[in-house]
């Protein structure tokens, strides 16, 4: 287990919030990385491990013209990933992964490309997700690697939208723990 999932697992804990995982390069992979953190069945809905494009369709709610037009390794399809099993699982936060691990390219993408993506709560009075975030990663490596980076990268942007919820007052006692003023 590493340290980002355990700090995901201790954020969404704190806050009460609950997350679900589409997945498709990764291939189960980020969810057997937050289901190694014990307690994780406090936050955990589920996930879908979605490899075969229909099924980005079929399952997640993709639009079907995006996936015919561009493919699946595209930074829309991933957005619509994390918000399609957010919604089909009932979760607060959503997670998608997906891209190309290789060895060959795919839908005219090279190996390596991927995106990942966060979908969240809708912020009070705002009319768009707080966790509506795609990062484009370009990685380097074998089939491994490139699928362990984008299970790092997508929980690290997960990570990093949790922590930027935090109220004032819980942002004043990280600094101060990490030696700030």
């Amino acid at each position: 287990m590493s340290s980002t999932a355990t700090e995901v697992v201790r954020l969404l804990t704190v806050k009460g919030g609950t997350l679900a995982v589409a997945e498709s390069l990764t291939g189960g992979l980020v969810a057997a990385e937050i289901t190694s953190v014990p307690g994780a069945s406090k936050i955990f809905r589920g996930s879908v491990t979605a490899y075969a494009t229909d099924l980005k369709h079929r399952l997640l709610g993709v639009d079907a013209t995006l996936l015919d037009q561009r493919g699946a390794v595209d930074p829309q399809v991933a957005a619509q990933m994390a918000a399609g099993v957010r919604k089909a699982l009932g979760a607060d936060w959503g997670v998608a992964t997906t891209g190309v691990a290789g060895p060959d390219p795919q839908d005219g993408q090279d190996v390596g490309t991927v995106y990942v993506a966060v979908d969240g709560p809708f912020a009070e009075g705002a009319g768009s997700a707080s966790g509506g975030k795609v990062r484009h990663l370009r990685l380097n490596g074998d089939r491994a690697e490139i699928r362990m980076e984008s299970v790092r990268s997508v929980l690290a942007l997960l990570r990093a939208e949790l922590a930027g919820e935090q109220t004032g007052n819980e942002r004043a006692q990280d600094t101060e723990r990490n030696g700030g003023f």
